[in-house]
């Protein structure tokens, strides 16, 4: 029986660890884009910065990404186009991952 008590624990505890590591990676990815859409909005320095945590502020509004995305793209307007940005949302998700990876080790 302790076994199986065992098993369970640790299911939970890699459940625990693998949630904070993509809450991590969701974090520093919007950080990522929102540094990203500021350059293209001409923001610099101070200003990156609060915009930068403006977009990652703008992920607890809902559960999924549709709210970062809405959020960059209402900004940033005619800058770029949804293509363009879903794509700089996935490329930067991977850097973001393989950063916390480095990190890790």
């Amino acid at each position: 029986m302790s076994t199986m008590k065992d098993r369970e624990n640790a299911f939970e505890t890699k459940f625990a660890h693998d949630a904070e590591m993509q809450f991590k990676a969701d974090a520093r990815r919007n950080k990522l884009l929102g540094l990203w859409a500021a350059d293209l909005l001409g923001k610099t320095g101070e200003d990156a910065a609060a915009y930068a945590s403006e977009v990652v502020k703008s992920d607890f509004e809902e559960a999924g990404h549709e709210d970062v995305y809405r959020k960059v793209s209402g900004d940033l307007g005619g800058e770029a186009d949804e293509a363009t940005i879903r794509r700089k949302m996935s490329e930067l998700m991977q850097q973001a991952q393989n950063e916390i990876l480095n990190e890790a080790s």
